[in-house]
């Protein structure tokens, strides 16, 4: 009796743990605050609930009503009830945790299985039906369901940034004396470049875009941020379109002060969910790196430009 009344504090505890961090990356998945004392009480619920099911005379529980009755009654302590749709997202929220958490516990299990004994130990048979057991210490089976939920989390936090950044792209065409370059942009709210004297705001674009018309050694010059050297060295390397050219002073990430080659264009073009906006009152500023490692983008746009 005593050894079964540990195995249930054990139980109780493991499940509580489990159930809380379920509620708590459910809260995080939704955006809402997760209150401790009930996030708690519901995690509460759902250890007592397994607790509870340990007793023949409660075979009830197994029932699939009174299972999915339990998961509604956790979600609504946890986050409580305003609204059917709001209620109802919070619930396929919590489902998706759990499935994620679950299909992670069983798939390592099964990966770290050595030889067919192993799996032949989780096999039994009554009254002609298989049954598969997952034996698996404490430690190991909360490790693997934190691991879990991290890998979720993080799978959909990249999702989210990627729809993120998606929702604010946008094609942008420049065109300067008949020659013309389209490319994609993002549109960048933290982009606050000017150009200090004309106060004309700064489109950024990689160097590269333009590497037909810019003189081969310029490139290399703008990678190593050597462009006032390159205005300095103008006559040795003459450029068709010189009298664009610009140097606007910026502030880079733990770099001080430094200057970015930036052109005059004739027009500016900017499409974006079917809406065109074109602008003159604007300087390409050319960046010689990649702005982002995939090439989703070639260009972080001025927020003012589609304002």
């Amino acid at each position: 009796m005593t050894a079964l009344a540990l195995y249930i504090d054990v139980m109780f505890v493991r499940e509580m743990l489990v159930d809380g961090s379920v509620l708590l990356v459910t809260a995080w998945t939704r955006s809402v605050r997760a209150r401790p004392l009930r996030v708690l009480a519901a995690a509460a619920i759902g250890a007592s609930y397994v607790v509870l099911m340990l007793f023949p005379p409660l075979s009830i529980l197994f029932t699939v009503i009174v299972k999915v009755l339990i998961s509604l009654l956790m979600v609504a302590v946890a986050f409580g009830y305003t609204d059917l749709r709001g209620y109802t997202r919070h619930v396929a929220a919590f489902y998706a945790v759990n499935f994620t958490a679950a299909g992670a516990i069983i798939g390592i299990h099964y990966l770290l299985m050595q030889g067919s004994d192993e799996l032949w130990k989780t096999i039994t048979y009554v009254n002609g039906i298989m049954i598969v057991e997952l034996k698996m210490g404490l430690v190991f089976f909360f490790s693997v369901f934190c691991i879990g939920l991290y890998v979720y989390r993080s799978v959909l936090t990249q999702r989210r940034e990627k729809a993120l950044v998606l929702s604010h792209l946008a094609e942008v065409t420049v065109t300067i004396e008949g020659r013309v370059h389209t490319c994609v942009g993002l549109i960048d709210t933290g982009n606050q470049l000017y150009d200090p004297l004309t106060r004309t705001p700064v489109m950024v674009m990689e160097a590269e875009v333009w590497k037909e018309e810019l003189p081969a050694s310029w490139l290399q010059r703008i990678r190593d941020s050597e462009v006032d050297r390159l205005i300095a060295g103008m006559g040795e390397e003459p450029f068709v379109w010189q009298d664009r050219l610009r140097l606007v002073p910026y502030r880079g990430v733990n770099k001080g002060s430094q200057f970015m080659l930036a052109m005059k264009p004739d027009t500016v073009q900017i499409e974006r969910e079917g809406r065109t906006i074109q602008s003159s009152r604007v300087l390409i500023g050319l960046d010689g790196g990649k702005l982002v490692a995939d090439g989703a983008y070639q260009a972080i746009i001025h927020p003012s430009l589609v304002q």
